[in-house]
């Protein structure tokens, strides 16, 4: 009998995936803090994991446009298209749109997440390797 890591580790392995991406938005809107017109974004991540939830559980998601005044469909990706915009309480006059309070308080909660599912993903390793060796 095998073990399958998709259905021992569920949908975790991608969390830990989306946070670390989600890391490196946040950080790139905090290095353009300064540079005028930069419109900072956010990774909407409970939608993001919730749609890969549902890819697990039904399968993939594939649209196809047979006409070309079809709407088409947007954010089944991890592409640019699931990046939002970030609205800012105070705009600048320079029509910068990143907040640096609201952009640090994000990364370090992103941080505090990413380490515990993390955590989760180690422990569930170490009761993968206790079943192996039968403890």
């Amino acid at each position: 009998m095998s073990i399958s890591f998709d259905k021992a580790l569920g949908i975790h392995q991608q969390a830990l995936s989306f946070r670390s991406q989600r890391a490196e938005v946040l950080a790139n809107n905090l290095a353009n803090a300064d540079t005028p017109n930069f419109k900072a974004r956010d990774l909407d991540f409970a939608s993001v994991l919730a749609a890969q939830s549902d890819k697990a559980k039904h399968g993939t998601f594939n649209a196809a446009r047979t006409n070309e005044r079809h709407i088409a469909a947007e954010g089944f990706g991890m592409g640019e298209d699931v990046l939002k915009y970030r609205t800012p309480f105070q705009p600048s006059i320079d029509q910068n749109t990143v907040d640096e309070q609201i952009e640090q308080a994000s990364y370090a909660e992103n941080s505090v997440q990413f380490q515990a599912s993390f955590t989760f993903l180690n422990n569930k390793f170490k009761g993968l390797m206790n079943a192996l060796r039968g403890e």
